[in-house]
């Protein structure tokens, strides 16, 4: 089953100490594009976190977000720093001293300074923290993994379509080429035949050496036999289950030099228009593949 690159998901997780809430955004990238916004004191889970999403998504931008609420009191703790509390009522009195100042030191004069009551996360088992966030974060993930799937079902029906849609023009050009030919010598006879006003005899030797000529240059036989090659390639990975976006993205490219080699070979208003219709759903397949996983 392929995948698109665009998905979302939320999870959420309690232990009766953490409150996860994750959600993870992904949308198409022609890498591997990790973003991971996560509370400062929970860096050292990041790896795990990474490594985890990596095994699920192969391809595109994800961004998660990971937001924390501590559900027990016991996990805040509060620390007073008495020495710098000391030294600030010491620099206190300094400048009282100095300024020859009769005002009293209060406690809310101390307080107001930085840096003398910190609140802080306690330290907790590190794997009880993550046990939760990785059932939050499982959660997520299968919700936008869900998402990928449904929308590379759509991709993947539409593509098919489009490419049935390019094998039907190229059978039609296929039919056309030989015409093209004989086309070509009618209107050279007809030409000659103009210009020479019916004067001389026409000179079948070399006019069959021009034709020749034509037809060799204007052959797009090799083209049509590698189109439909790239064309059959195209529907085998589209049922393959490995990450195909790449693979996608090249073949078509390949399928664009052939169509764009034929249109500048074929010398011929009809196999030119189909050749446009071609590139046109061409474009339309590129757009979807590069969102296919």
């Amino acid at each position: 089953m392929i995948k698109s690159m665009t998905g979302f998901g939320r999870g959420e997780s309690t232990d009766g100490i953490h409150n996860f809430n994750i959600e993870i955004k992904t949308v198409n990238h022609r890498y591997n594009d990790m973003v991971l916004k996560i509370p400062k004191h929970l860096s050292y889970l990041e790896e795990k976190i990474k490594r985890r999403i990596k095994n699920r998504i192969s391809r595109g931008r994800v961004e998660v977000y990971i937001n924390l609420e501590y559900i027990s009191e016991s996990a805040m703790e509060v620390k007073v720093d008495i020495p710098l509390a000391k030294a600030y009522k010491s620099g206190l009195e300094l400048i009282l001293e100095e300024l020859n100042l009769k005002d009293e030191i209060k406690l809310s004069h101390i307080m107001s300074l930085s840096e003398i009551i910190k609140t802080e996360r306690k330290e907790l088992d590190e794997d009880i923290t993550w046990d939760c966030l990785k059932t939050a974060l499982d959660k997520a993930l299968e919700k936008v993994i869900d998402m990928r799937e449904k929308e590379g079902v759509i991709l993947k029906r539409d593509m098919e379509y489009q490419v049935e849609k390019i094998k039907k023009m190229v059978k039609e050009i296929e039919k056309r080429s030989p015409l093209v030919v004989e086309e070509y010598k009618e209107k050279l006879k007809e030409r000659i035949r103009e210009l020479l006003d019916d004067e001389y005899n026409l000179d079948e030797e070399r006019l069959n050496n021009e034709i020749a000529f034509f037809a060799d240059k204007s052959d797009i036989n090799e083209e049509i036999v590698r189109l439909n090659s790239h064309i059959n390639q195209f529907l085998q990975t589209l049922e393959s289950g490995e990450s195909i976006g790449r693979k996608l993205d090249f073949i078509i490219q390949e399928m664009n030099r052939e169509i764009n080699t034929i249109g500048s070979k074929a010398s011929d208003l009809v196999i030119g228009n189909y050749v446009i219709d071609v590139k046109s759903e061409l474009e339309k397949m590129r757009e979807q593949a590069q969102n296919v996983e």
